[in-house]
């Protein structure tokens, strides 16, 4: 009973540090961009929310902000990046053409980010007002706090397959 406590406790002191850090990898590649880098300026002043500095290598990153059209030949260039990010990660696909194709729905572009990562928020709008990004990341961060994001349900999973004795899908942390 002290041991679950204990680790109960950790855990969720390290949720705690883990929603006020969120060290963010944009991948940027269309006109929602424009939008993007307006949002990481003074004005609305992103760093309140630990988000503040982008990393430029997956490696150093745990947001993964994908902006913008995903094409078919980028598709796995996202997913390369995706899994050269340390656990725990999270993504955020930012407007509508990152979540569902957007307008451009024909053979050359990915019909959604999902199709290719797992997302955890997604921003609708085209593009989106910077008040919906800064509503975005207070939810992943409430998902952070809640152990309700795709790395949680991964970690949650795998205990419950090695409990049963089968073998893992993924490695988690």
């Amino acid at each position: 009973m002290g041991l679950e406590f204990t680790t109960g406790k950790l855990a969720d002191a390290l949720a705690w540090a883990r929603k006020y850090s969120l060290f963010q990898y944009p991948f940027v590649t269309a006109c929602c961009g424009m939008e993007f880098m307006a949002l990481w300026g003074p004005r609305y002043d992103i760093a309140r929310f630990g988000a503040e500095f982008p990393r430029f290598s997956p490696r150093q990153s745990d947001l993964l902000m994908v902006v913008g059209t995903i094409t078919e030949r980028q598709a796995p260039v996202l997913k390369r990046i995706y899994d050269q990010m340390c656990e725990p990660k999270w993504v955020i696909s930012f407007g509508v053409c990152a979540s569902s194709g957007g307008f451009y729905q024909n053979y050359a572009t990915v019909p959604g980010i999902d199709h290719v990562i797992p997302v955890d928020i997604y921003i609708p709008g085209c593009p989106p007002r910077p008040e919906q990004v800064l509503d975005a990341l207070i939810m992943l961060q409430d998902k952070i706090s809640a152990h309700d994001t795709n790395y949680d349900r991964r970690i949650r999973e795998d205990k419950r397959i090695k409990a049963e004795g089968r073998q893992s899908r993924s490695v988690a942390g």
